[in-house]
Order: structure tokens, then sequence, then C-alpha cells
């Protein structure tokens, strides 16, 4: 068996995040599940110098933390108006 270097755990488990990420059905857990899973890829392709995996999840990040932030949001502003 070979060594395996702790870049390429960190890739797996990128991978292995936003694989479960995408069979939830509670969309907050998704959202969470799916930033840090795009985040460990950020850290990835910076670390291989794969600049389009770094940047492509770090976007996605983004729009990660923006749907979170909305619902959120969303959610205080009910129970302030309940």
């Amino acid at each position: 068996m070979e060594n395996i270097d702790l870049i390429e755990v960190l890739g797996y488990a990128a991978s292995v995040m936003v694989a479960i990420s995408l069979m939830m059905k509670d969309i907050i857990l998704l959202r969470w599940l799916n930033f840090l899973g795009c985040a460990f890829f950020v850290a990835y392709g910076y670390s291989i110098e794969a600049w389009p995996v770094a940047g492509m999840n770090a976007f996605v990040a983004c729009i990660n933390i923006y749907h979170l932030v909305k619902i959120y949001r969303n959610r205080s502003l009910q129970a302030q108006t309940a």
C-alpha cells in the first residue's frame, strides 16, 4: 500500500463532504456541509496550485454563505413578527 500524503487526504475529505452534502434533505445542513467541502477543496486546490479548483470552490463557498445568511435572516425576521 502506498503512502497517502496529507494533501491527498484533504482532497478525498473534500470530495466525501460535498458528496454527502448532496444527499441531505435539510437545506441548511446541505449548505453547511457543502460549504465545508468547498473550503476543503479551496485548501486542496491552493496546496497543489490548481487555481481553477480553488477559485471555483471559493465561489461556490460564497454562494453557500450567501444563502445561509439569507435563511438565518428570514428565520430571525419571522421570529420577531411572531
